[in-house]
C-alpha cells in the first residue's frame, strides 16, 4: 500500500508528525512520539535524533509497525528501515530543504541519525 499523492504532501509540509511504534504485544501503540518527517520519491521516512538506540527506533525495528498521527490523519503503517546509501543522501538532501534553518538539522543528518532511518507505509487498518 502507498500513500495518496494528497496524503504524501499533506505529511510532507506537515509539522505535527508523531510516531507510535507497537508495543511488544503488536496490537497496542506505544507513546505518541514527536519526530521530523520527509517526503523523498512518492515515500515517507523518519529518523531517530538519538540514533538506534532510540526506544521508539527499537521498537519501530522490532515490531515493524505502528502508528502515526499527523496532518489530520491517524493511520497504522509499517516501519522499513533503510541503509542504501544513495537513497539516505536523497533524504538527507530533503531533511536539508525542510528543516535548513533548525539548529538540530547537523543531528538528523549525521551518521548516528542516517544508521536510524525508516520508511513509513500506510497499511490497512
Amino acid at each position: 500500500m502507498n500513500w495518496t499523492t494528497d496524503e504524501l504532501e499533506a505529511l510532507a509540509a506537515s509539522d505535527d508528525f508523531r510516531i507510535a511504534p507497537y508495543r511488544e504485544d503488536g496490537a497496542t501503540p506505544g507513546t505518541l512520539t514527536f519526530i521530523w518527517s520527509v517526503a523523498v520519491d512518492g515515500a515517507l521516512y523518519v529518523r531517530a535524533y538519538s540514533g538506534t538506540r532510540s526506544r521508539w527506533y527499537q521498537a519501530a525495528l522490532r515490531e515493524k509497525a505502528g502508528r502515526i498521527t499527523a496532518a489530520g490523519m491517524d493511520r497504522r503503517v509499517a516501519f522499513t528501515p533503510v541503509d542504501e546509501p544513495a537513497e539516505q543522501d536523497r533524504i538527507d538532501a530533503a531533511y536539508r530543504a525542510k528543516y535548513g534553518a533548525s539548529s538540530y538539522l547537523g543531528s538528523m543528518i549525521s551518521e548516528r541519525a542516517r544508521a536510524a532511518t525508516m520508511r513509513v507505509t500506510p497499511t490497512a487498518d
